[in-house]
């Protein structure tokens, strides 16, 4: 239901410091001035929807992002809800949304130097993440700089 080009677009969650979420989006492209968006989400069927409480706005007053705090996702799904109106009129629902994760550095970084074996072994631990947690997941890269 909802007029076309009244949806959101380009919506987008990036998980950063393991436990807050931001979400993006662009307004659509017929939303006029005062059309106005709303989203909640939560991490299974069975749960309540969480409504967002610190929006991100843009020059009209509109919602356009969303920043949360203490999330958890870990193996669970996300499941987002964007509704709205504008002028009294419903405005389209969302179906695609991308949820991206920013890692922490690896953990408990060691290097060990032998003159003997003229070399070093590095050690660490994969970083704290909100909900990838098998080791195989990751891919590292190491930059040795002689200084």
């Amino acid at each position: 239901a909802g007029m076309n080009g009244t949806a959101i677009e380009n919506f987008v969650c990036v998980i950063f410091n393991v436990s807050f979420m931001n979400c993006t989006w662009h307004v659509g492209r017929t939303a006029s001035g005062d059309t106005q968006y709303f989203l909640y989400w939560k991490t299974s069927k069975e749960e309540d929807f969480t409504g967002c409480q610190n929006y991100i706005k843009d020059n009209y007053g509109r919602h356009t992002g969303c920043r949360f705090q203490n999330v958890t996702i870990e193996n669970k799904k996300a499941y987002f809800l964007v509704n709205g109106s504008r002028s009294g009129q419903n405005i389209q629902s969302i179906s695609d949304y991308i949820i991206l994760e920013k890692l922490t550095p690896p953990l408990n970084v060691t290097v060990n130097c032998t003159e003997a074996s003229h070399g070093c072994e590095i050690r660490w631990q994969p970083p704290r993440t909100s909900h990838v947690k098998k080791p195989a997941c990751f891919k590292y890269e190491i930059v040795i700089e002689n200084k």
